[in-house]
């Protein structure tokens, strides 16, 4: 495998590309066209990406995708789905097997997908099932690790196992006949998600019967998604719209805060253990470094709100009871009207901004890089040979939450090609990443965190236990003394009765706002799966088996 340089840019918008073979020469021109017309909406539309096509680089539509690429300055990866030598014998002419080479020098980076369950080096030597079935692990690892799949296609299904109709069928079905377990469901097969838009440019196929699929017209194409309404338009779906929007948005702030993210970063390795790892890690490991340090930010903007919001809260409330029990003066009202006015400042302000969404966001994006950095390490496989660490992530929630996924698909590209298994990164693993209760990874991380959330749960409940015997004893006071008591003892007494009461109420709605008391039980849990891991890892030395309890 070649690997491609470090990017320290922003995230790439990739374009994986299947198509036929034996496209129509009179139409090549016009493909052409389409292909670039494709290229540059997307350059348009998202000028904050670089556009990057992903092509196995065969004869026809492939090859005909990365010239127009690499002509637009786009870059493009190359996955073979074979050995390079291996696969060159697929092209029967010296002049295509010389083409091939020369995409692939001009590629930034060369994947060579290992053999597919079953096959062996013998089997796939020549055409037949097991060659077959490489072709059918490229169609799925194209269509993994992409956001848009261009397909240059006569719009007709058929049998041919990893054949661009079956490629185009399982990018938005989940299926792939022959390749996929008859037994396996997800369910991408039943919702719409971030990954199932194809880019559709209708072609003809230069062989008997090659017209395109009736009602489509060769040199057309569209937006091709699995809306049952509207599967085709000439509009990107507002959904990828949103998706790619929320992309772009991540993708710019990590340009823009560069500096300050590789200076407060906290990597998932050390300098020292980064040649003992899989070079495909690093990538993940910077994307990472960025989500972790923006959620960081965007978690001290909504701290800082919340504390700012509560605080004004508790003087609003404080100006209320001054005024009533006190000597009724207007200016506590006034107070009272600027402290509100300040506090639904600072909540506009944040919400327009966005902070709350971005903070939840970008820690989620960083938690699932975490787990996806230490499964590309320890060389832990999904279990299903059409599946990817990211595939599993979030499925059941919010579409919107989509462009995770799309980072994430990106991001392991390179460690999802080659799964390196190594006695050595899978204790890296276990030690990192699982930990111990004496401190380190999550293990411990969930320990201390948890003790301290347990610790601010107590100190809420003793200040309601303070503030309800405050007012216990304000109560007794008037009802022993009654009458007894001066005008300027009683007023006094209930301001410091209404202020407790005041300050317990803020404090349990800051612990509300913050989550507090669900993060206890959250943390807990958390704490007792990672030790029940550490058990029974401690009970195995079958590496497998290690693999199996970190899935």
């Amino acid at each position: 495998m070649t690997r491609p340089d470090p990017i320290e840019s922003s995230i790439p918008l990739v374009i994986a590309v299947t198509g036929h073979r034996d496209l129509v020469p009179s139409e090549l021109a016009g493909i052409c066209d389409r292909v670039r017309e494709c290229f540059k909406t997307m350059q348009e539309h998202y000028p904050d990406r670089r556009l990057q096509l992903i092509s196995g680089l065969a004869e026809g539509a492939d090859r005909l995708a990365a010239d127009v690429a690499l002509q637009m300055g786009i870059e493009l990866v190359a996955a073979l789905p074979m050995e390079r030598s291996a696969y060159s014998e697929d092209f029967a002419s010296a002049e295509s097997r010389a083409e091939f080479e020369s995409f692939c020098d001009r590629a930034i980076a060369t994947y060579e997908l290992p053999l597919a369950d079953g096959n062996t080096e013998e089997g796939i030597a020549e055409p037949g099932e097991q060659r077959s079935r490489q072709y059918a692990q490229l169609g799925v690892f194209l269509s993994a690790h992409c956001h848009i799949l261009l397909a240059i296609w006569d719009g007709k299904t058929t049998n041919k196992l990893g054949g661009t109709g079956q490629v185009v069928a399982f990018h938005h079905d989940d299926v792939m006949p022959g390749y996929t377990p008859k037994d396996f469901a997800t369910q991408q097969m039943l919702i719409d998600d971030e990954s199932d838009l194809v880019y559709h440019v209708v072609c003809s196929r230069d062989r008997t019967g090659g017209k395109p699929q009736a009602g489509l017209q060769a040199l057309d194409w569209s937006w091709y998604t699995k809306d049952a309404e509207h599967p085709r338009s000439k509009e990107l779906p507002e959904q990828h719209q949103l998706i790619f929007a929320r992309e772009s948005d991540f993708s710019r702030e990590m340009i823009e805060h560069a500096a300050e993210i590789e200076a407060g970063k906290y990597p998932l390795y050390t300098s020292e253990q980064e040649a003992e790892l899989p070079s495909g890690v690093a990538e993940i490991d910077r994307l990472f470094c960025a989500a972790d340090w923006l959620a960081i930010r965007y978690q001290n903007k909504v701290m800082m709100s919340l504390r700012v919001t509560h605080v004004l809260a508790f003087l609003m409330g404080l100006m209320f009871i001054l005024y009533t029990d006190g000597d009724g003066w207007q200016v506590y009202m006034f107070a009272f009207l600027v402290f509100f006015i300040a506090s639904a400042a600072m909540h506009f302000w944040a919400d327009r901004s966005g902070w709350h969404r971005k903070y939840l966001d970008y820690r989620t994006l960083a938690e699932g890089l975490r787990v996806q950095f230490y499964w590309a390490v320890a060389a832990v496989s999904n279990g299903n040979v059409s599946k990817y660490m990211h595939d599993n992530f979030l499925q059941s929630q919010d579409p919107e939450l989509g462009w995770i996924r799309n980072v994430m698909r990106v991001s392991g590209t390179h460690s999802d090609a080659e799964r390196d298994v190594s006695q050595a990164n899978l204790d890296f693993v276990l030690r990192e990443w699982i930990g111990t209760t004496d401190g380190g990874g999550q293990l411990g991380y969930f320990l201390t965190k948890g003790s301290d959330k347990i610790k601010r749960h107590r100190l809420t409940e003793r200040l309601g236990l303070l503030s309800l015997l405050t007012s216990v004893v304000v109560v007794l006071v008037f009802v022993i003394a009654g009458s007894a008591i001066p005008e300027s003892l009683s007023d006094p007494l209930l301001v410091i009765m209404g202020t407790m009461l005041l300050v317990y109420g803020i404090r349990q709605g800051f612990g509300y706002a913050t989550a507090e008391k669900d993060l206890v039980k959250q943390y807990e849990f958390m704490f007792r799966l990672f030790q029940s891991a550490r058990t029974r890892l401690d009970t195995t030395d079958d590496p497998e088996e290690q693999r199996k309890i970190l899935r």
